[in-house]
């Protein structure tokens, strides 16, 4: 059965979800190194911005700039100990800009650590993220969405965590292995990944990040297909990232990315937005296209 606030969203699909955050941030002065997620403490009014740019742009769901905020990457930064701190804060930077125009989904990204190398056990990732995930419900969003995941196993303690919450939950993996660009990094198809996350428990299953737009249209086919039933949600970059002069460029235009868009409808997602080198433009554009459509 799934999720009330989905089966709501499901009734007005296709819902415009946000584009990136990371490129977002550093146009308004993120470092290459800095930890975004510190910023919900020490530049919200710049997070704030982000979320609202994306608000006036048409995006029916914002995420949360809460990607990193587990205890596993923090620690990095030595701030293992602001995990509610951080995530709460970054809960309600969104909530604050969203108002009354768009739905609020805190973002839970990957711990940064191989189940498969031994980095990290299964029990400290279940107690990483379920700190993570209180924390994000204690603030109050309308779902979670787990994403950029590229392994299954740790998607799954992800999505246990999460539905933990009684929230809606979104499961996301990253395909960008392979010849074909269809596999996660830990060999995956789109067909193992949507069938164990959707029986993990996952409200909403998708791919985001790792290739551009006209990738998805077959990853979504796919997923969809062997996704029973549940619904799907694609993010997809604009385009593969070069660097330039030292800088990091995409090149896929918001024109370009939104033409591919009733491809990937079609496809069967029944949520879109973007991912790495997206911005507010491209969810214009996003949204001109179906108001056409």
């Amino acid at each position: 059965m799934s999720h009330p606030v989905i089966d709501k969203l499901i009734r007005q699909a296709p819902v415009i979800t946000d584009g990136a955050w990371g490129t977002q941030l550093q146009a308004r002065g993120l470092q290459p190194g800095d930890v975004p997620d510190l910023w919900n403490l020490s530049h919200p009014d710049a997070v704030q911005s982000v979320a609202a740019a994306y608000v006036a742009a048409g995006s029916q769901i914002i995420l949360t700039n809460t990607f990193g905020a587990n205890r596993f990457r923090l620690a990095e930064a030595d701030a293992a100990d602001k995990v509610e701190e951080i995530n709460k804060a970054g809960v309600a930077l969104s909530k604050q800009a969203a108002g009354e125009d768009a739905l609020v989904f805190a973002s839970i990204g990957p711990s940064g650590k191989l189940l498969l190398s031994g980095d990290v056990t299964e029990d400290d990732l279940a107690v990483g993220f379920a700190e993570q995930a209180e924390a994000i419900a204690a603030a109050k969003p309308d779902g979670i969405v787990i994403e950029t995941m590229q392994d299954i196993q740790e998607a799954i303690l992800a999505i246990a965590a999460a539905k933990a919450t009684g929230l809606p939950v979104v499961a996301s993996m990253v395909f960008d292995s392979g010849k074909d660009l269809d596999r996660t990094m830990m060999g995956a198809t789109p067909e193992q990944a949507a069938d164990a996350l959707a029986k993990a428990g996952a409200d909403v299953i998708g791919a985001n990040c790792g290739q551009g737009i006209a990738g998805f249209v077959a990853i979504c086919r796919r997923l969809k297909a062997a996704s029973h039933s549940v619904p799907v949600w694609i993010k997809a970059n604009a385009g593969l990232p070069r660097i330039e002069n030292g800088k990091t460029v995409y090149a896929t235009t918001a024109d370009a990315f939104a033409a591919q868009v009733p491809a990937v409808l079609a496809a069967g997602a029944s949520f879109i937005g973007g991912c790495c080198g997206t911005s507010p433009e491209f969810i214009a554009k996003v949204k001109a296209t179906l108001t056409r459509a």
